[in-house]
């Protein structure tokens, strides 16, 4: 099943961090900072010295903290790939073993940003503009695609379906559960059945 307009929505839904010459230093070093320390305890004045810039560097390009450490992690969610090819089930079950395996290597990072987003209203809303709704964008499609197929049903309830699939696997990164290949194939099976 080809899904070329699926790539392109992903591609423009994930984004790119900007490219300048100080960036990859400011990204990297809130991308350390972070998983470390986590996100409250790190500051732009600690970011801006990890990498060696002035505090004003870093606001020329980016406006907020919050910003930049998005940016910082957005660049590794790039990484996520969708399948092209297979039925719509197969393209979701290796969507998701990838973006497991990227959040194996984030976890703890964004625990912290999760936990952030809870007692931070702007960040909150940040923090889902950017790194959760793009991800609720590629199941969505994901699915509606199958449905255009044939191969779920038309009248399938997809919003419920992007809510649980995404409720699942954030109780178990937030617990600190294995989020493996395993768990991908028995969540993209319990979604399709719940939309056939």
């Amino acid at each position: 099943m080809p899904l070329p307009s699926l790539h392109d929505e992903a591609a423009k839904s994930l984004g790119r961090p900007r490219d300048d010459s100080a960036g990859p230093a400011l990204l990297e070093a809130a991308r350390k900072l972070v998983s470390t320390h986590g996100y409250g305890a790190v500051s732009v004045q600690k970011i801006a010295e990890e990498a060696g810039v002035g505090r004003q560097t870093l606001y020329r390009r980016w406006p907020s903290k919050a910003e930049l450490v998005l940016d910082a992690f957005m660049e590794s969610a790039e990484r996520i790939e969708v399948p092209a090819q297979g039925g719509a089930e197969a393209v979701m079950r290796g969507f998701l073993t990838n973006l497991f395996s990227n959040l194996g290597d984030d976890g703890a990072a964004l625990r912290s940003l999760m936990a952030s987003a809870q007692q931070d209203p702007q960040f909150r809303e940040t923090f889902r503009e950017r790194f959760l709704a793009p991800r609720a964008t590629i199941v969505r499609l994901i699915l509606e695609n199958a449905r255009q197929l044939g191969e779920i049903s038309a009248d399938a309830d997809i919003e419920t379906a992007v809510v649980a699939l995404h409720g699942a696997f954030w109780y178990r990164m937030l617990l600190g559960e294995p989020l493996d290949k395993d768990f991908a194939i028995s969540l993209s099976a319990l979604i399709f059945r719940s939309v056939v």
